[in-house]
């Protein structure tokens, strides 16, 4: 069943993209938003993306079949009061917070319960706010869901199947497991990387030398670390259980790896570098050599027949070789649902250029 009504809550780079999906697929759609963001609500409104903009939260939200909660984690706990009025079979609430336990929490002893899906989509970028939005942020990016055990599952499978409408590629999991995971390949990630960033500049002479010549290893592991400090401080305190237990692992881990560098354990330093490379390259669209510089677009695709070999036909017909080319489905931080790799700096920039000229929306790393 397609919903004639969708409410927003927050519209910034999550709930801009997604409201700008919908009305990308679905224009026939009433969209209807409020956000503390005026000049958010005002360009949504000028981009004709949301019909009806609010400065408060009103009584008309209840007329919407889904309510997407698009705030900051901790913000999205404020309105569940006010939404628990509005909830029913015909009024589904869902959010999109990289963090679910607290929100599950809060709304367990609430009329919420069976009304609520919590919602994750695995893309993003650095950049954020409603004027980084894009109608192709979902397209083939994972989008977890974690409906609470009250949820009818026909709603449940109704609201997968609208996120699968929009190009994403729906997983249902219990929102511990969700928190779990997103810690390990998420939450730690940016913790260790933005821990090393400090280090160095703490480490660095007065002459900032470590900064004028880090590249490579430093510049690829560090990348997000820029990105929004207020998100990063509110997932840390929400999924606080799980981000310690993997800390505590990873020093563990550390103190290994000390160990045995301190004892010049070859076999140990060889297999722990090993296993690491042969894992790593086991991820999809990486590159299986040691540090070399990589020359990589990411490109905003419709998903659909021929759409990457007509792309692939604009660079053939201009001598480009690309080197390897493939979907991106998690892109928490990386804008663009195509990613393609060429050999040299050359047709990296030749591709730009023709790419725009086809009118292609292309991001350089």
């Amino acid at each position: 069943m397609k919903p004639e009504k969708i409410g927003f809550i927050g519209l910034g780079l999550i709930g801009g993209s997604i409201a700008k999906t919908i009305h990308r697929i679905y224009p026939e759609i009433s969209l209807i938003a409020y956000d503390v963001d005026k000049k958010a609500l005002s360009l949504a409104k000028k981009e004709q993306v949301i019909s009806t903009v609010y400065d408060n939260l009103t009584e008309d939200f209840a007329s919407c079949h889904y309510i997407f909660l698009c705030a900051p984690v901790q913000k999205n706990e404020d309105f569940l009061k006010k939404l628990s009025s509005f909830v029913g079979k015909n009024c589904i609430i869902t959010d999109v917070g990289s963090v679910k336990t607290t929100i599950h929490k809060k709304i367990a002893s609430t009329p919420l319960a069976p009304f609520f899906i919590g919602g994750h989509p695995m893309a993003g970028s650095e950049k954020s706010g409603y004027k980084h939005a894009t109608p192709y942020l979902l397209e083939n990016a994972y989008y977890i869901l974690t409906p609470t055990s009250e949820v009818d599952w026909k709603i449940v499978q109704e609201f997968q199947q609208f996120i699968c409408s929009l190009g994403s590629i729906p997983i249902i999991l219990n929102y511990q497991e969700h928190d779990f995971i997103t810690a390990a390949i998420s939450h730690l990630p940016h913790i260790l990387a933005s821990g090393l960033v400090n280090l160095i500049k703490d480490l660095d002479n007065q002459d900032e030398i470590m900064k004028r010549v880090a590249a490579g290893g430093f510049k690829d592991i560090t990348r997000i670390a820029s990105s929004s400090p207020i998100m990063w401080q509110q997932i840390c305190l929400t999924n606080q259980e799980q981000i310690l237990k993997l800390i505590d692992a990873f020093i563990a881990s550390l103190e290994q790896i000390k160990t045995k560098i301190a004892s010049s354990h070859e076999n140990f330093l060889l297999d722990f570098f090993q296993s690491a490379k042969d894992y790593r390259d086991s991820l999809p669209l990486i590159n299986s050599v040691s540090l070399p510089k990589v020359y990589e677009i990411y490109c905003d695709l419709v998903d659909e027949i021929g759409g990457i070999a007509a792309l692939a036909k604009i660079l053939a017909t201009n001598q480009i070789n690309i080197k390897n080319i493939g979907i991106i489905h998690n892109r928490e931080f990386q804008e663009g649902v195509l990613h393609i790799e060429f050999y040299e700096e050359e047709a990296l920039q030749k591709s730009l250029l023709l790419l725009r000229k086809h009118h292609y929306t292309v991001y350089e790393r």
